[in-house]
């Protein structure tokens, strides 16, 4: 009778322990999913320029709407900014397929269509007002591989393995899914492809850019680095941008 009673006692702690296992230690793969599947994206109080949603730390900026094109297009843009600088870091070539993220009113698009002809250019954005306007520019004859795309907040909507450079330049920091938009933005490209993100200096007090509309390098390769991307060179060429390139990984998809 002991002996029985004992067996029992021992057959019900196992049990419990076994069910009590199971809802502590949850399976290994039920882990890596969750880690890939929910970026650490965090809700608060937010600023006047922020959209109220945190990303590693950083308050993600408000759009800037398609009203603001006529800023994109300022005259003094090309002494405060130095495109043509940019345009030389891209390190571009005939026939390459290259993707402006952010595209805009296609300021940077039209300076690298001529250049990898006859190669194209994705220019994509998420605002139809300012798709209509790539679209008018891409049926000029001079910029007939300009490619005008309709992305989402979360997918630029590219062609898997479709492109040789993706550029971003002063978008990054607005994007509402960043990990979301960037997975995307990996899988459109080929395999070695590039991605140069373009933002104002956030270590420098003295670029008279809005704070959240500035980035750090430390926290643009901080960000990056949870992709399948490596962090290839940072160029200080501009006058108040960081050029930070990454390239795709072997591992990324």
């Amino acid at each position: 009778m002991l002996v029985t009673r004992l067996a029992r006692t021992s057959s019900t702690i196992a049990a419990a322990w076994l069910v009590l296992a199971t809802f502590v230690v949850p399976p290994p793969m039920a882990i890596a999913e969750n880690f890939v599947a929910m970026p650490p994206y965090r809700e608060g109080r937010g600023s006047p320029d922020g959209i109220g949603k945190f990303y590693q730390g950083r308050e993600i900026a408000a759009v800037m709407g398609f009203e603001g094109a006529p800023w994109l297009e300022r005259p003094s843009r090309a002494s405060e900014e130095r495109p043509d600088l940019l345009v030389e870091e891209l390190r571009l070539k005939p026939g390459m397929t290259v993707a402006d993220i952010g595209a805009g009113s296609g300021y940077l698009s039209r300076r690298m269509a001529p250049i990898v002809g006859p190669g194209r250019v994705f220019a994509v954005d998420v605002q139809p007002q300012m798709v209509g306007l790539l679209t008018e520019l891409s049926q000029k004859a001079e910029f007939k591989n300009l490619v005008p795309v309709l992305g989402d907040t979360d997918d630029v909507k590219l062609p898997p393995a479709s492109t040789d450079l993706a550029v971003l330049v002063d978008v990054y920091h607005e994007m509402a899914y960043p990990y979301e938009v960037m997975r995307s933005l990996i899988r459109a490209l080929k395999p070695g492809g590039c991605v140069v993100l373009v933002e104002y200096r956030g270590e420098d007090p003295a670029v008279p850019i809005k704070a959240l509309h500035k980035m750090s390098e430390a926290q643009i390769r901080r960000e990056l680095s949870a992709l399948p991307l490596t962090w290839e060179r940072t160029s200080e060429r501009l006058p108040m941008q960081h050029i930070v390139v990454f390239r795709k990984s072997a591992t990324g998809e």
